[in-house]
């Protein structure tokens, strides 16, 4: 099963967009094997850290990148981050509110526990994103 959408799409896509919504971006593109978050951006004096992923149709893959980049997006916090940041293609939208059902009161923790943390769904066609909050989605009482 393929790669539908990679990381560097959804990384150009946000590239190009975030300076001409205010942000100053604070790094260049990494090379495939350095450390780091693939994106540091400032605005107004908040550092965001992004860290961007692609799309799997391969089920589990996706969920495993999904995670690992849950974990690379909040060890950015204690690296300076302000805001930190997974920016994922625009189809993982479809399945957020599944996700957070399953997980349930764990994803509303999430969270709670970590209110710098967001969710960025990037479209790689019309060159935009949309910015959320984890707990955006709602998890059912």
């Amino acid at each position: 099963m393929a790669l539908t959408v990679t990381g560097d799409q959804v990384e150009a896509v946000l590239r190009e967009r975030l300076p001409e919504d205010g942000f100053t971006l604070q790094n260049v593109p990494r090379r495939r094997g350095e450390m780091g978050a693939d994106i540091l951006a400032d605005r107004d004096g908040v550092l965001t850290a992004v860290e961007c992923i692609g799309f799997q149709e391969n089920p589990p893959l996706r969920s495993k990148q999904f995670y690992e980049a849950f974990f690379r997006a909040i060890s950015r916090l204690g690296q300076g981050a302000h805001r930190c940041v997974m920016a994922l293609p625009k189809r993982f939208g479809r399945g957020m509110e599944q996700r957070a059902r399953q997980y349930g009161e764990a994803w509303a923790r999430i969270g709670k526990a970590f209110p710098e943390l967001e969710i960025w769904l990037v479209d790689i066609n019309n060159l935009s994103y949309e910015r959320r909050r984890w707990n955006d989605w709602p998890v059912p009482s």
